[in-house]
């Protein structure tokens, strides 16, 4: 390797480092989170109430406790929305595409009125 290809790399690393590090400094907590199902919103619950909610018919299973918000169970075959984890921060979602549901975190806006459901 020559002196050139050092450079580039390291200019790469410093690039990846200097935008991880401005994406995780700007992201907001959420204060609500909104369910849909088939594109339609059918909930909106507040993160800082803890509290374990039956969707879409009791096909999926949200926990919302401290703050985060998380499936705990699916009747999908593959469960890949019970293993997507925690989400607490603006913009993070859980999809599940079988039952054709998705939990998204919202912040409300200053002046914004939080509607729980």
């Amino acid at each position: 390797m020559k002196k050139r290809d050092f450079i580039l790399i390291g200019t790469i690393v410093a690039v990846i480092a200097i935008a991880i590090a401005v994406l995780s400094l700007t992201k907001k907590d959420g204060d609500y989170v909104i369910v849909r199902v088939n594109g339609n919103e059918v909930a909106r619950y507040s993160l800082s109430q803890d509290g374990e909610y039956s969707l879409n018919g009791g096909t999926n299973i949200l926990r919302i406790e401290n703050g985060a918000a998380y499936l705990v169970s699916a009747n999908c075959p593959d469960h890949l929305c019970v293993k997507q984890g925690k989400i607490d921060q603006n913009g993070e979602t859980i999809t599940c595409l079988p039952n054709r549901l998705t939990v998204t975190v919202f912040s409300a806006e200053e002046g914004e009125v939080e509607l729980v459901s």
